[in-house]
């Protein structure tokens, strides 16, 4: 049986010289869950979500996914094993289609081998075949079938991140890791994108974590919610619990 736990860090730290820019973080993120992480300007959010994701590598301790030790493993490693990420500056192909991106973020294509096209020809034409229905099937979803044949770079803001969330799908997650999802895109859009993540995780069973600065988001479709300050993990509950916690209110006004 499946644990209840699908990531888990403990006791995390990332030093650069003198700053601890993560002191002794430790984590459970419940399996199907949405957890959001939020604190000041210089808390460490980014720093904590860069080693969740493989991207930068920890000074001490470690992660665990799916219950295996996964500290050493790289970004594009984790990504295999079913943690990806999205980024807050999007990661389009901007002179590529829209459809063209989706097909292209799944690792081990046979067509990106020297002698895949040369030699398998078949299994390429099937391969692109099930990617196509795929995309298709993420445009559908994402309500981006009409720009499906546009310019990546011609999509608005909104537009956009819900496609680097469509992107990450392709890869079939069972974690996605979504860094400022909401960050200028106007408010019906960014409701449409959490909207979509709601769906997914109640259809699919994908666990999501997000760090994000639209408070009013967060106390709104986020439990747990984590608080960091300075590095540390902070306080970890619901929307109540997180408000009524005075140091909460003093790492925001204070700066933190």
């Amino acid at each position: 049986m499946a644990s209840d736990v699908i990531l888990e860090t403990q006791e995390l730290r990332k030093h650069f010289g003198g700053l601890k820019a993560v002191d002794g973080v430790s984590l459970q993120v419940k399996r199907g869950s949405l957890t959001g992480i939020i604190g000041p300007n210089g808390a460490g959010k980014s720093t904590y979500f860069s080693l969740l994701a493989g991207s930068l590598r920890a000074s001490e301790g470690r992660v665990f996914l799916e219950g295996a030790d996964v500290t050493r493993l790289p970004a594009h490693r984790r990504a295999r094993r079913g943690l990806v990420r999205t980024f807050q500056l999007t990661r389009a192909l901007s002179r590529m289609t829209v459809r063209e991106n989706l097909m292209l973020a799944p690792d081990g294509q046979i067509g990106e081998h020297v002698w895949g096209p040369l030699f398998a020809a078949p299994q390429v034409r099937k391969q692109e075949d099930a990617l196509r229905a795929k995309a298709d099937e993420m445009l559908a979803l994402f309500e981006l079938t009409h720009v499906a044949d546009s310019y990546a770079g011609s999509l608005s803001g909104g537009q956009k991140k819900l496609l680097e969330l469509a992107r990450a799908l392709m890869r079939d997650p069972t974690l996605v890791l979504m860094d400022e999802p909401m960050a200028g895109v106007n408010p019906t859009l960014a409701r449409k994108l959490l909207d979509k993540v709601e769906e997914l995780r109640a259809t699919r069973g994908i666990t999501f974590v997000l760090v994000e600065h639209n408070l009013e988001a967060v106390f709104e479709r986020c439990d747990p919610i984590v608080v960091m300050a300075n590095g540390k993990k902070l306080v970890e509950g619901d929307a109540a619990t997180v408000r009524a916690h005075p140091e909460v209110v003093e790492a925001y006004l204070g700066g933190g």
